[in-house]
C-alpha cells in the first residue's frame, strides 16, 4: 500500500476528464469520411502509376519489339509522336512509317491477292517495311532541309494536288467517289493522304532547290535549243549521262497520260515547239517536251529529262556516314525478298 495517498479528483477535474474521453470517441464518427477520401486518392494514384508504366512498357513492346502494325497502335503513334528512326538528329516519325507501310500493303494485296502467314510472305511484309522506312527517312530529311532554306508547302498547294490527282486519267470524280478509291486501294483517308501530298510536296521543293547540277543541265539544254532549232534529240545526245533520259512516244496518246506532266505540257505546244522547262509531277527532275503532234485528245511528244540525284546522293551519304538511327529492327528476310 502506497504511503502517499492520491489527492480526490475534484467535480470539476473529472468532468474535464469525460468531456476529453467524449470527444476523442467522437472524433472517430465525426472524420471516417475524410481519413478514406485520403487514402483512397492516395491509392487512386499509386494505381494510375503503375498503370501508366504498364502502358509505357506494353506501347514500347509493341512499337519496338514486336513492331505491331495494325490499327489500334497506328492511331496511337498519329497522336503520340514517337519515334521510328533519327536522320541528323531529326526523328522519323512512327506514323509516316506505318502510313506508308499499311498503303504499300494495301496496294499489294488489292493487285495481287491476301500474302497469307507463310515465310515468302512474311519476307514480302519486311521488304515493304524497309522500303517505307527509306522513304520515312527521306521525308524526314527533306522537311529538315525545308526548315533550314526557309522552304514551305502552303494548304492551297496540297488542295491543288489533291484536285489534280483526284482529275488524273482526264475523269471528273467527285471528293466522295475520290476518298472511296483512297480508302479502297491505298488504305488512306483524307488526311492521310493530305499528309503524304505534304511530304512528296516538300521533298520535290527540297530537291530543286539543292540540286544545282540539275539546274545547270538544264540551262544547257536551253542554250542547244536555241542553237539547233529546237533539237531535243541533239541536246540529249550532248547531255548523254545517267540523270539525263530521252524518250519518244512515237504515237498518239491521250492527253491525260499519266506521265510527269508531259502529255499536259504538250498540249499547250504547237508542232516543232519545244517547252520550256518544267518540273515533273513527282518532284523527281526536270522535263523539256517537244510537240510532234496532237488532236483534240490526244499528243505525240518527245521529251527529255534531268533527273535530280542531289537528294539521293545526301542520303546515301547519311547511311554512309551512320547519321541515320533506326530503332527497330527488321528481318534480314527483306533482303531475300528483294533478291528474288
Amino acid at each position: 500500500m502506497s504511503i502517499f495517498k492520491q489527492k480526490p479528483k475534484t467535480e470539476r477535474e473529472k468532468v474535464e476528464e469525460r468531456r476529453e474521453e467524449v470527444l476523442a470517441r467522437g472524433k472517430k464518427f465525426k472524420y471516417p469520411m475524410q481519413y478514406a477520401k485520403h487514402r483512397l486518392m492516395v491509392n487512386t494514384i499509386i494505381v494510375a502509376v503503375i498503370a501508366i508504366v504498364l502502358m509505357v512498357v506494353a506501347g514500347w513492346a509493341m512499337l519496338y519489339k514486336f513492331q505491331d502494325t495494325g490499327d489500334m497502335i497506328y492511331r496511337v503513334t498519329q497522336v503520340i509522336p514517337v519515334p521510328v528512326a533519327e536522320v541528323e538528329g531529326a526523328r522519323v516519325r512512327y506514323s509516316d512509317y506505318l502510313m506508308i507501310y499499311r498503303s504499300n500493303l494495301i496496294t499489294s494485296e488489292q493487285q495481287g491477292g491476301q500474302l497469307g502467314s507463310g515465310e515468302d510472305a512474311e519476307a514480302v511484309r519486311e521488304a515493304y517495311k524497309q522500303a517505307a522506312l527509306y522513304s520515312a527517312v527521306e521525308y524526314t530529311y527533306a522537311l529538315k532541309l525545308g526548315r533550314e532554306l526557309n522552304l514551305t508547302v502552303t494548304e492551297q498547294e496540297i488542295d491543288q494536288a489533291f484536285d489534280e490527282h483526284r482529275k488524273v486519267g482526264g475523269v471528273e470524280r467527285s471528293e466522295e467517289g475520290f476518298l472511296k478509291i483512297l480508302n479502297d486501294n491505298f488504305g488512306m483517308n483524307k488526311r492521310e493522304y493530305r499528309r503524304m501530298l505534304y511530304l512528296l510536296l516538300m521533298k520535290a521543293k527540297v530537291s530543286q532547290e539543292i540540286d544545282k547540277p540539275a539546274a545547270e543541265q538544264a540551262q544547257k539544254v536551253e542554250r542547244i535549243l536555241a542553237e539547233s532549232d529546237n533539237d531535243l534529240r541533239k541536246a540529249a545526245e550532248e547531255l548523254s549521262g545517267p540523270d539525263v533520259e530521252y524518250q519518244e512516244t512515237g504515237r498518239l496518246v491521250d492527253n491525260m497520260n499519266v506521265d510527269g506532266g508531259r502529255s499536259a505540257a504538250a498540249m499547250k505546244l504547237e508542232p516543232g515547239q519545244v517547252s520550256s522547262r518544267f518540273l515533273s509531277s513527282n518532284g523527281d527532275g526536270y522535263y523539256f517536251v517537244k510537240l510532234i503532234d496532237k488532236t483534240d485528245s490526244e499528243v505525240n511528244y518527245n521529251s527529255l529529262k534531268i533527273s535530280f540525284t542531289e537528294f539521293d546522293r545526301r542520303i546515301a551519304e547519311l547511311y554512309a556516314n551512320g547519321d541515320v538511327e533506326v530503332f527497330i529492327t527488321i528481318s534480314d528476310e527483306a533482303e531475300r525478298a528483294e533478291e528474288e
